[in-house]
Parts: C-alpha cells; sequence; structure tokens
C-alpha cells in the first residue's frame, strides 16, 4: 500500500491516528479478494521482501507492523461483515460462504503468525425493527426469533 514507515509507526502507536488513517486510505487492495470467496487459496500477493503469499488484507497487516519496527503489535479484527439481503447483490449463500472462510481463515494465523487473529463478527442477530437503510437490516448470524441465518461451522 505503499505507506511511509512513520506512519505506520505513529498508527501501531496511536489508535486514533491509525483509525484516522485507515478511513482515508483503505481501498481494495489490488490482487487480495474483498469477495465472499475471499480467504481462499488462489487469489494471493506476493511480498518479494519476504517471499510470503498473502490470500488476505490480514495476512498482510503482520508482515507491514514488522516493516515498521512493531512486530510484537497484536492484531485484532473489531469488526467484518456481509449482509445476507437487502441489496441486488446480497444474498444468504454469499453471507455464509464469506463468513465460514473468514472462520477458516482467522482460525490459522497468518504467514508471519501462526496465532489465530482475534476477530469479531458483526452482528449476532439481524436487526428487522432497525431504522435507516434496508442494509442495515441484515448482517446477524441469526434471525430476530433466534433461528439461525444460516449454518456455520466454528
Amino acid at each position: 500500500m505503499d505507506v511511509p514507515n512513520e506512519n505506520i509507526s505513529a498508527m501501531a502507536s496511536n489508535p486514533s491516528a491509525a483509525t484516522a488513517w485507515v478511513k482515508d486510505n483503505v481501498r481494495p487492495y489490488p490482487g487480495v479478494s474483498f469477495t465472499p470467496s475471499g480467504f481462499q487459496p488462489g487469489t494471493t500477493v506476493s511480498d518479494v521482501g519476504n517471499g510470503l503469499k498473502y490470500t488476505s488484507l490480514f495476512d498482510a497487516i503482520y508482515a507491514a507492523l514488522e516493516h515498521s519496527g512493531r512486530p510484537g503489535v497484536e492484531v485484532v479484527v473489531s469488526e467484518t461483515r456481509l449482509l445476507s439481503s437487502g441489496t441486488s447483490a446480497a444474498n444468504v449463500q454469499n453471507a455464509r460462504t464469506y463468513n465460514q472462510n473468514l472462520i477458516n481463515h482467522v482460525g490459522q494465523g497468518t504467514p508471519k503468525s501462526s496465532r489465530p487473529l482475534e476477530t469479531y463478527m458483526f452482528a449476532m442477530f439481524k436487526e428487522n425493527l432497525k431504522k435507516g437503510d434496508e442494509t442495515e437490516r441484515h448482517f446477524g448470524l441469526f434471525n430476530p426469533d433466534k433461528s439461525p441465518a444460516y449454518t456455520l461451522s466454528f
């Protein structure tokens, strides 16, 4: 992503700087899948500096932190999600595929760290009464009646 080391160092030591930088700069990364089929072998980015191959942007985070002189920073994915309806492209199969592949991927760690990535999926329940955009009602793993929206294996 061509981030100067001083920016990465600032982000690693200042959560506000990290949040601001991500909001201003993170866009789909060439060669890294942000589709429901993400986290599967096939689409990879090779790091010419260390020879490792990454299948998602999560994988590249540890290498960037190491390169910035902060290899011990713990990475936590604070929210990830894919809605199951509410738009023409959203459906239960895509949401299930994305979330299952995410679970499988983060449990294995990354090429740079064999530790599982602490990850939080949004949201536990679909919010059928939530005001605002229709899309905001369709992120839950469970329906409002507590039945599973789709099956996942943890």
